[in-house]
C-alpha cells in the first residue's frame, strides 16, 4: 500500500471524527508517529487530532501514559493489556476523547517464539467508553510491518466510528 492510502485513510478518519465531534489522540510504540504524521498531512487535521505521544521505551510508556509497570511486567510491552492502557492513558492525558494505540515488533530483531517479529497489539478507546483491543501478525520486513500497522489502525478507527 502506498502512502497515498495512509492519506485516504487518515482524510477518512478525519471527516467520520469531525462530524462526530471528535478529537484523537494517538499513542504509539513501533509506529513511531507515523499515524500522527499521517494525520497532519490532512489540511484541518487540528479541527480534529489534539496529540500525538511517541512512547518507544517502556518508560515512556509510564510517564507519558500512565500504563503501569506491573501492566508491562506482567503481560510485555507488546500486549493488548499494554496497548489498552495506552488508549486510555492517551485520553487521560489529553482534550482527546477518542484514541488509537500500537505497541509491537517491527523487527527484524526483538521477537520471541510467544510474539515472533511482526507481532503487533492495538487498543482503540472513548472517553468514558469501551476500550478495545486485538492483536495481527504481520507479514514483511520493519517498514512494511510498521507501514500495515498505521493502515490496520486507522481503518480500525473508520470502523469504530462508523455509523456517527
Amino acid at each position: 500500500m502506498t502512502s497515498d492510502t495512509l492519506t485516504v485513510l487518515a482524510a477518512l478518519a478525519g471527516a467520520r471524527l469531525k462530524k462526530g465531534g471528535h478529537m484523537l489522540a494517538a499513542a504509539e510504540s513501533c509506529t513511531g508517529g507515523w499515524v500522527a504524521s499521517s494525520i497532519v498531512s490532512i489540511a484541518g487535521s487540528s479541527d480534529w487530532f489534539d496529540r500525538g505521544f511517541v512512547t518507544y521505551s517502556n518508560g515512556a510508556k509510564r510517564e507519558m501514559l500512565g500504563v503501569p509497570a506491573k501492566t508491562i511486567d506482567d503481560h510485555g510491552a507488546v500486549s493488548e493489556p499494554v496497548a489498552r492502557a495506552m488508549a486510555e492513558g492517551a485520553i487521560a492525558h489529553s482534550a482527546a476523547d477518542v484514541s488509537l494505540a500500537i505497541t509491537g515488533v517491527a523487527g527484524p530483531s526483538g521477537g520471541s517464539p510467544d510474539k515472533p517479529v511482526g507481532t503487533v497489539c492495538f487498543g482503540w478507546a472513548r472517553r468514558g467508553g469501551a476500550t478495545d483491543a486485538v492483536t495481527i501478525h504481520f507479514e514483511g520486513d520493519r517498514t512494511e510491518v510498521r507501514r500495515q500497522s498505521v493502515i490496520f489502525a486507522l481503518q480500525g478507527l473508520i470502523e469504530r466510528l462508523e455509523g456517527e
